[in-house]
């Protein structure tokens, strides 16, 4: 009879020490930090849609009413290189002229940029494998200075006859032609050298870089913050920056 009570005392003080040493036994959970593979397809891809996003908001915050003239990021000035006429118009009492006309000069970047959506997206959406990745790890602007060094030769030459159409819809010389023309026979009283900048190059040109700022904004708004990558592509793409 001992023995038995023995045996049954000994199996409970075992039947114990496992249940206490299976409860302390500490769970092992595994997790993987691996991002997801990307194809080559889907980082080009997603940064043509990426750049598509960008491209899309910036026209259509730019080519509104006072989209450039409102918009200090992007506005045009009066002409750098005919800042003397701007002067010498301001002491000739044309100030609402001189005002006019840089309204109008902004009035023509928006207009030219409604007319220049389709010749811009189909310019920028050519870039290798290996450009892909380079902008993808590039950091922020990396894929709006990749589109600016290999794009802005072309954007010009398409961009310049969308302008002359949008200046000529706006009058621009109309505003224009007045003040240079006063500024010059007032020079040449002096002695001084006459301006005539080419109005149309200079919208051109300005209305490529505001663009391509606005770009550049948002390309690297959707780097940054998780709630812009609106699409799945664009977070699985970006997730993995």
């Amino acid at each position: 009879m001992v023995k038995v009570i023995s045996i049954l005392f000994f199996s409970l003080i075992l039947l114990g020490c496992s249940v206490v040493d299976l409860s302390s036994i500490p769970t092992i959970t595994t997790t993987s930090s691996a991002k997801p593979q990307l194809t080559n397809d889907e980082v080009i891809k997603g940064l043509k849609e990426a750049l598509n996003i960008g491209i899309k908001k910036a026209i259509d915050s730019s080519a509104v009413l006072d989209g450039f003239l409102k918009n200090p990021e992007i506005r045009l000035p009066f002409p750098p290189d005919a800042i003397k006429v701007k002067e010498k118009a301001l002491n000739l009492g044309m100030q609402g002229q001189v005002e006019k006309f840089e309204t109008t000069l902004n009035r023509a970047a928006e207009e030219a940029v409604k007319e220049a959506l389709p010749i811009f997206k189909n310019a920028i959406l050519n870039m290798s494998i290996q450009d892909g990745f380079a902008i993808l790890n590039g950091g922020n602007g990396a894929a709006t200075k990749f589109l600016k060094e290999n794009t802005t030769d072309s954007l010009t030459v398409a961009f310049m006859p969308k302008v002359k159409n949008a200046t000529s819809k706006v009058q621009l010389t109309s505003y224009w032609n007045p003040i240079i023309t006063k500024y010059n026979a007032a020079i040449a009283l002096t002695g001084g050298e006459k301006i005539n900048p080419d109005l149309d190059a200079y919208v051109t040109q300005l209305a490529i870089q505001g663009l391509f700022k606005l770009v550049e904004k948002e390309e690297n708004k959707i780097r940054k913050d998780p709630n812009a990558r609106v699409t799945e592509l664009l977070l699985k793409v970006f997730n993995n920056i």
